[in-house]
Protein backbone atom coordinates (compact mmCIF):
# COMPACT_ATOMS: atom_id res chain seq x y z
CA UNK A 1 0.00 0.00 0.00
CA UNK A 2 2.86 2.34 0.89
CA UNK A 3 6.47 2.25 -0.22
CA UNK A 4 8.57 4.86 1.59
CA UNK A 5 12.18 5.24 0.50
CA UNK A 6 14.87 7.56 1.88
CA UNK A 7 12.36 9.89 3.52
CA UNK A 8 13.89 12.94 5.19
CA UNK A 9 12.20 15.99 6.62
CA UNK A 10 13.18 19.14 8.49
CA UNK A 11 10.68 21.63 9.84
CA UNK A 12 11.03 25.21 8.56
CA UNK A 13 13.75 27.20 10.32
CA UNK A 14 15.17 24.02 11.85
CA UNK A 15 18.59 22.85 10.72
CA UNK A 16 18.36 19.37 12.21
CA UNK A 17 16.38 16.73 10.39
CA UNK A 18 13.35 15.31 12.17
CA UNK A 19 13.30 12.30 9.82
CA UNK A 20 16.65 10.97 8.64
CA UNK A 21 16.52 8.91 5.46
CA UNK A 22 13.95 6.36 6.64
CA UNK A 23 12.59 3.57 4.45
CA UNK A 24 9.75 1.11 5.06
CA UNK A 25 6.82 -0.55 3.34
CA UNK A 26 3.24 -1.13 4.44
CA UNK A 27 1.67 -4.16 2.81
CA UNK A 28 -1.92 -4.17 1.64
CA UNK A 29 -4.23 -5.66 4.22
CA UNK A 30 -1.83 -5.44 7.16
CA UNK A 31 -1.89 -3.53 10.42
CA UNK A 32 1.43 -1.70 10.67
CA UNK A 33 2.53 -0.31 14.03
CA UNK A 34 4.83 2.71 14.20
CA UNK A 35 6.41 3.07 17.63
CA UNK A 36 8.89 5.32 19.33
CA UNK A 37 9.38 7.76 22.21
CA UNK A 38 7.99 11.30 22.14
CA UNK A 39 9.79 13.45 19.60
CA UNK A 40 11.14 10.48 17.65
CA UNK A 41 9.33 11.37 14.41
CA UNK A 42 6.12 9.32 14.60
CA UNK A 43 3.69 12.20 14.20
CA UNK A 44 5.83 13.84 11.53
CA UNK A 45 5.83 10.63 9.49
CA UNK A 46 2.07 10.28 9.82
CA UNK A 47 1.49 13.92 8.88
CA UNK A 48 3.53 13.41 5.72
CA UNK A 49 1.66 10.23 4.82
CA UNK A 50 -1.70 11.98 5.17
CA UNK A 51 -0.45 15.00 3.19
CA UNK A 52 -0.51 17.51 6.02
CA UNK A 53 3.22 18.13 5.55
CA UNK A 54 4.96 18.51 2.21
CA UNK A 55 8.42 19.54 0.98
CA UNK A 56 10.01 16.31 2.13
CA UNK A 57 12.94 14.54 0.51
CA UNK A 58 12.66 11.00 -0.72
CA UNK A 59 9.98 8.91 -2.38
CA UNK A 60 6.51 7.90 -1.17
CA UNK A 61 4.43 5.63 -3.38
CA UNK A 62 0.81 4.99 -2.39
CA UNK A 63 -0.95 2.11 -4.13
CA UNK A 64 1.35 2.46 -7.13
CA UNK A 65 1.17 6.27 -7.41
CA UNK A 66 3.49 9.00 -6.20
CA UNK A 67 1.95 10.69 -3.15
CA UNK A 68 3.25 14.05 -4.37
CA UNK A 69 1.20 13.77 -7.54
CA UNK A 70 -2.09 12.74 -5.91
CA UNK A 71 -4.89 15.31 -5.75
CA UNK A 72 -7.85 15.74 -3.40
CA UNK A 73 -9.14 12.30 -4.40
CA UNK A 74 -6.52 10.87 -2.02
CA UNK A 75 -8.61 12.02 0.94
CA UNK A 76 -11.53 9.96 -0.36
CA UNK A 77 -9.33 6.90 0.13
CA UNK A 78 -8.01 7.43 3.66
CA UNK A 79 -9.48 7.77 7.13
CA UNK A 80 -7.68 9.51 9.99
CA UNK A 81 -8.30 9.40 13.73
CA UNK A 82 -6.11 11.91 15.56
CA UNK A 83 -5.05 11.39 19.16
CA UNK A 84 -6.90 14.49 20.38
CA UNK A 85 -10.57 14.22 19.34
CA UNK A 86 -11.78 17.49 17.83
CA UNK A 87 -15.48 18.01 17.17
CA UNK A 88 -17.97 20.86 17.01
CA UNK A 89 -18.96 20.88 20.69
CA UNK A 90 -22.18 22.89 20.17
CA UNK A 91 -23.51 20.33 17.71
CA UNK A 92 -24.84 16.89 18.52
CA UNK A 93 -22.79 13.81 17.63
CA UNK A 94 -25.00 13.04 14.65
CA UNK A 95 -24.90 16.66 13.46
CA UNK A 96 -21.11 16.42 13.55
CA UNK A 97 -21.16 13.22 11.53
CA UNK A 98 -23.66 14.55 8.98
CA UNK A 99 -21.49 17.63 8.48
CA UNK A 100 -18.39 15.57 7.72
CA UNK A 101 -20.35 13.17 5.52
CA UNK A 102 -20.97 16.04 3.11
CA UNK A 103 -17.22 16.27 2.46
CA UNK A 104 -17.13 12.83 0.81
CA UNK A 105 -18.61 11.29 -2.30
CA UNK A 106 -19.26 7.91 -0.69
CA UNK A 107 -20.12 7.23 2.94
CA UNK A 108 -20.98 4.26 5.15
CA UNK A 109 -24.08 3.31 7.16
CA UNK A 110 -23.35 5.64 10.07
CA UNK A 111 -26.12 4.41 12.35
CA UNK A 112 -24.82 0.85 12.21
CA UNK A 113 -21.30 1.96 13.20
CA UNK A 114 -22.67 4.24 15.93
CA UNK A 115 -24.43 1.20 17.38
CA UNK A 116 -21.25 -0.88 17.23
CA UNK A 117 -19.24 1.71 19.18
CA UNK A 118 -22.06 2.20 21.69
CA UNK A 119 -22.97 5.79 20.79
CA UNK A 120 -26.30 5.35 19.02
CA UNK A 121 -28.41 6.09 22.09
CA UNK A 122 -26.44 9.30 22.63
CA UNK A 123 -26.35 10.35 18.98
CA UNK A 124 -28.55 13.41 19.63
CA UNK A 125 -26.58 14.58 22.66
CA UNK A 126 -24.34 17.64 22.35
CA UNK A 127 -20.68 16.65 21.98
CA UNK A 128 -19.86 19.09 24.79
CA UNK A 129 -21.70 16.65 27.06
CA UNK A 130 -19.66 13.67 25.86
CA UNK A 131 -16.97 12.10 28.02
CA UNK A 132 -13.43 11.79 26.66
CA UNK A 133 -14.02 8.13 25.86
CA UNK A 134 -17.20 8.95 23.93
CA UNK A 135 -15.36 11.61 21.93
CA UNK A 136 -12.63 9.09 21.07
CA UNK A 137 -15.22 6.61 19.82
CA UNK A 138 -16.90 9.36 17.79
CA UNK A 139 -13.47 10.15 16.36
CA UNK A 140 -13.24 6.58 15.09
CA UNK A 141 -16.69 6.81 13.48
CA UNK A 142 -15.59 9.96 11.68
CA UNK A 143 -12.42 8.24 10.43
CA UNK A 144 -14.54 5.46 8.93
CA UNK A 145 -17.15 7.74 7.33
CA UNK A 146 -15.86 7.53 3.75
CA UNK A 147 -15.33 3.75 3.73
CA UNK A 148 -11.53 4.20 3.48
CA UNK A 149 -9.05 1.69 2.13
CA UNK A 150 -6.28 3.09 4.35
CA UNK A 151 -6.79 3.96 8.00
CA UNK A 152 -4.45 6.09 10.14
CA UNK A 153 -4.95 5.72 13.89
CA UNK A 154 -3.08 7.75 16.51
CA UNK A 155 -3.47 6.35 20.06
CA UNK A 156 -6.94 4.97 19.16
CA UNK A 157 -7.76 3.43 22.56
CA UNK A 158 -6.08 5.95 24.86
CA UNK A 159 -8.68 7.01 27.43
CA UNK A 160 -11.04 4.11 26.81
CA UNK A 161 -12.10 1.58 29.43
CA UNK A 162 -11.18 -2.07 28.69
CA UNK A 163 -14.63 -2.95 27.28
CA UNK A 164 -14.79 -0.06 24.81
CA UNK A 165 -11.11 -0.49 23.94
CA UNK A 166 -11.81 -4.11 22.99
CA UNK A 167 -14.82 -3.05 20.89
CA UNK A 168 -12.62 -0.62 18.97
CA UNK A 169 -9.85 -3.19 18.52
CA UNK A 170 -12.35 -5.70 17.16
CA UNK A 171 -13.60 -3.09 14.68
CA UNK A 172 -10.01 -2.45 13.57
CA UNK A 173 -9.51 -6.20 13.04
CA UNK A 174 -12.80 -6.34 11.13
CA UNK A 175 -11.61 -3.49 8.91
CA UNK A 176 -8.45 -5.46 8.17
CA UNK A 177 -10.32 -8.70 7.43
CA UNK A 178 -12.40 -6.78 4.89
CA UNK A 179 -9.21 -5.82 3.05
CA UNK A 180 -8.32 -2.54 4.75
CA UNK A 181 -4.81 -1.42 5.68
CA UNK A 182 -3.97 0.28 8.97
CA UNK A 183 -1.11 2.53 10.14
CA UNK A 184 -1.25 2.79 13.93
CA UNK A 185 0.78 4.65 16.53
CA UNK A 186 0.28 3.93 20.22
CA UNK A 187 2.08 3.84 23.55
CA UNK A 188 -0.19 1.01 24.70
CA UNK A 189 1.99 -1.96 23.83
CA UNK A 190 -0.74 -4.53 24.52
CA UNK A 191 -2.80 -2.94 21.72
CA UNK A 192 0.14 -3.17 19.34
CA UNK A 193 0.76 -6.78 20.32
CA UNK A 194 -2.87 -7.75 19.78
CA UNK A 195 -3.38 -5.85 16.53
CA UNK A 196 -0.20 -5.48 14.50
CA UNK A 197 1.21 -7.79 11.84
CA UNK A 198 4.48 -5.84 11.86
CA UNK A 199 5.91 -2.96 13.85
CA UNK A 200 8.63 -0.40 13.24
CA UNK A 201 10.59 1.38 15.97
CA UNK A 202 11.74 4.91 15.20
CA UNK A 203 14.35 6.62 17.40
CA UNK A 204 15.74 10.12 16.82
CA UNK A 205 14.32 10.15 13.29
CA UNK A 206 15.82 6.79 12.31
CA UNK A 207 14.16 3.39 12.08
CA UNK A 208 15.94 0.88 14.31
CA UNK A 209 13.78 -2.23 13.91
CA UNK A 210 11.01 -3.56 11.65
CA UNK A 211 9.53 -7.00 12.21
CA UNK A 212 6.52 -8.90 13.51
CA UNK A 213 5.87 -8.75 17.27
CA UNK A 214 6.55 -12.51 17.45
CA UNK A 215 9.93 -12.28 15.73
CA UNK A 216 10.95 -9.34 17.90
CA UNK A 217 10.04 -11.28 21.04
CA UNK A 218 12.15 -14.19 19.86
CA UNK A 219 15.06 -11.90 19.02
CA UNK A 220 15.06 -9.97 22.31
CA UNK A 221 13.76 -12.70 24.62
CA UNK A 222 15.65 -15.45 26.45
CA UNK A 223 15.52 -19.08 25.34
CA UNK A 224 14.61 -20.27 28.80
CA UNK A 225 11.73 -21.94 30.59
CA UNK A 226 10.74 -20.97 34.13
CA UNK A 227 8.79 -23.44 36.24
CA UNK A 228 7.12 -22.56 39.54
CA UNK A 229 6.17 -25.51 41.72
CA UNK A 230 5.26 -26.50 45.25
CA UNK A 231 7.86 -28.13 47.49
CA UNK A 232 7.66 -28.42 51.27
CA UNK A 233 4.60 -26.11 51.24
CA UNK A 234 6.62 -23.40 49.54
CA UNK A 235 6.60 -22.05 46.00
CA UNK A 236 9.94 -22.57 44.30
CA UNK A 237 11.18 -21.59 40.87
CA UNK A 238 13.69 -23.23 38.53
CA UNK A 239 14.88 -21.93 35.16
CA UNK A 240 16.06 -24.14 32.30
CA UNK A 241 17.64 -23.53 28.91
CA UNK A 242 15.42 -24.50 25.97
CA UNK A 243 18.36 -26.11 24.23
CA UNK A 244 17.92 -29.89 24.48
CA UNK A 245 15.09 -29.30 26.92
CA UNK A 246 13.46 -32.64 26.13
CA UNK A 247 16.50 -34.39 27.61
CA UNK A 248 16.76 -32.16 30.70
CA UNK A 249 16.40 -34.67 33.55
CA UNK A 250 16.03 -32.03 36.25
CA UNK A 251 13.06 -30.48 34.44
CA UNK A 252 11.51 -33.86 33.71
CA UNK A 253 11.84 -34.83 37.36
CA UNK A 254 10.07 -31.63 38.49
CA UNK A 255 7.25 -32.19 36.02
CA UNK A 256 6.82 -35.77 37.19
CA UNK A 257 7.11 -35.29 40.94
CA UNK A 258 6.06 -31.73 41.83
CA UNK A 259 2.78 -29.82 41.88
CA UNK A 260 3.27 -27.31 39.05
CA UNK A 261 1.86 -23.81 39.55
CA UNK A 262 3.10 -21.92 36.46
CA UNK A 263 5.29 -22.46 33.41
CA UNK A 264 6.64 -19.47 31.44
CA UNK A 265 9.00 -19.13 28.52
CA UNK A 266 11.62 -16.39 28.52
CA UNK A 267 9.63 -14.50 25.90
CA UNK A 268 9.93 -10.77 26.50
CA UNK A 269 7.18 -8.18 26.23
CA UNK A 270 6.84 -5.37 23.70
CA UNK A 271 7.25 -2.93 26.59
CA UNK A 272 10.68 -4.40 27.32
CA UNK A 273 11.57 -4.43 23.62
CA UNK A 274 10.49 -0.78 23.36
CA UNK A 275 12.84 0.16 26.19
CA UNK A 276 15.74 -1.87 24.75
CA UNK A 277 15.37 -0.52 21.21
CA UNK A 278 14.66 3.12 22.09
CA UNK A 279 16.86 3.38 25.19
CA UNK A 280 14.07 5.21 27.03
CA UNK A 281 14.65 5.15 30.77
CA UNK A 282 18.13 3.65 30.44
CA UNK A 283 21.31 5.34 31.65
CA UNK A 284 23.71 5.87 28.77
Amino acid sequence: MFSVKNLSYAYPKQKELTLKNISFEIKKGEIFGFLGPSGAGKSTTQKILIKLLENYEGSIIYDGKSLNQMNQSYFEDIGVSFEMPIHFSKLTAMENIRFFQKLYKNTIDVEDLMKKVGLFEDKDKLVSEYSKGMKIRLNFVRAMLNHPNMLFLDEPTNGLDPVNAMILKNLIKEFKHEGGTVFITSHIMSDIDQLCDRVAFIVDGEIKEIDSPRNLKLKYGKRTLKVEYKEDNQTKMSEFSMDDIAQNEALINILKTKSIETIHSGETSLEEIFIKVTGVGLTK
